[in-house]
């Protein structure tokens, strides 16, 4: 067995798709492996077609992937129809179209990604390589930059570093054999101070009001810890909060809630012991909005229209108290 999978057929599919006067686009929604998995394929599509470009659906407002951008050089701009109708084909990473409504408007050539298939909504594309056994999809990029001979460079090797890193939270979180091969093979090439200034990028001075208004909002039940925060710019800082709160002595799970354009957002983290939070954002919040995730990490939205004219605040410590219920445990960890 080679170091990584073959890729033979995949490969040869691939130069199938390459025409030197196409122009491509690569989308994303962008996180940490969403952008080093964009770039490690612009890489692999440079001088091969006319124009690879990069766009992402979401807004990039975190710290973390704010520093990644601008410290890794990473070119990408937000998607718009004006943007788009300048290409001929477009490539998909880290997600699946079904993923973001943004990303049916769009028949994809190519889509690489590591997160599970829905057998309801099937992914289309002339090209497709689904792996869910994989921690990250930046682990199946390096694959093709190893089975290509394609070395990849001291800012994309960090990347794909930092992507592999944020999506198995540093190989806490489900990951295979090959993404720790992966991120030995590419720690030969990456920068590691540049990936610890990256990771420690967490915060910005101006989140340190939410901290504080969090300190005094957050209720404790059992070994369980919730935090209502208001109105919100923007849901990063609830996922900031979540993780933090996460940490303290006693405390197995953290709801981190907020209104963010009118829509309620729901951070759920967990230890991975006594709940599944995927199930339990799922069993509490799926029958009024989007809700789900895995079992140490899931999120909810719904739409305020769908909670009528209940306070939001109130609407949420209700449907929490509920979760004193039993809720499946997530199964043992077979690897």
């Amino acid at each position: 067995m080679g170091y990584f999978r073959s890729l033979d057929s995949k490969i040869e599919a691939l130069n199938g798709l390459w025409r030197k006067s196409d122009r491509w686009l690569i989308l994303m929604n962008a996180d940490p492996d969403a952008l080093a998995s964009a770039q490690a394929l612009r890489r692999i599509m440079a001088r091969k077609v006319a124009a690879v470009d990069c766009a992402q659906v979401n807004e990039i407002s975190r710290p973390d992937n704010l520093t990644m951008i601008k410290a890794l050089r990473i070119p990408t701009q937000r998607l718009t129809p004006n943007l788009a109708a300048q290409y001929d084909h477009f490539a998909l990473v880290d997600s699946q179209p079904h993923h973001h409504p943004a990303f049916k408007d769009y028949a994809f050539s190519l889509v690489i990604d590591h997160h599970p298939l829905v057998p309801e909504n099937p992914v289309e594309a002339e090209f497709k390589d689904i792996q869910p056994g994989y921690g990250a999809t930046s682990t199946m990029l390096t694959e093709y930059l190893y089975r290509l001979k394609i070395r990849p460079g001291e800012l994309l090797a960090t990347a794909l570093l930092y992507g592999i890193k944020t999506d198995t939270q540093s190989f806490e979180r489900q990951f295979s054999d090959t993404d720790v091969r992966a991120f030995r093979y590419l720690s030969k090439f990456g920068n590691l101070n540049l990936l610890r200034k990256i990771s420690r990028s967490e915060f910005r001075l101006d989140w340190l009001k939410y901290f504080s208004l969090a300190f005094r909002k957050l209720r404790v039940n059992g070994h369980s810890l919730h935090v209502f925060m208001g109105r919100l710019d923007s849901p990063d800082i609830l996922v900031i909060l979540g993780d933090f709160f996460l940490r303290l002595y006693g405390i197995s799970w953290t709801v981190t809630c907020g209104v963010c354009d009118d829509t309620l957002v729901l951070i759920f983290r967990g230890d991975g012991l006594h709940r599944d939070m995927g199930k339990l954002a799922n069993k509490l919040f799926g029958d009024v909005g989007s809700a789900g995730g895995h079992a140490t990490m899931a999120r909810a939205e719904i739409p305020l229209a769908n909670i009528g004219e209940n306070d939001p605040e109130e609407y949420v410590w209700h449907r929490l108290r509920s979760a004193k219920r039993k809720v499946a445990k997530p199964a043992p960890s077979t690897s």
